[in-house]
């Protein structure tokens, strides 16, 4: 597997994570609201940029 597409990979995994988290935060109210909004934008940032990585990494015959 190429080391982009790993990467992207775990990118896309951390922004599902802070994405549910944030979630999760909002439906219960719990914790301050600027941190969510940063945790929140933070993740979609990472999501993108994960998907991004994956979908535009060739795979090259070895």
């Amino acid at each position: 597997m190429n080391l982009k597409r790993t990467f992207g990979t775990i990118l896309s995994i951390l922004g599902i994570v802070g994405l549910i988290y944030t979630g999760v935060g909002v439906i219960q109210k719990s914790g301050d609201m600027t941190t969510l909004v940063v945790v929140g934008i933070i993740s979609i940032i990472f999501f993108f940029t994960g998907i991004g990585l994956v979908r535009n990494t060739a795979d090259r015959a070895a």
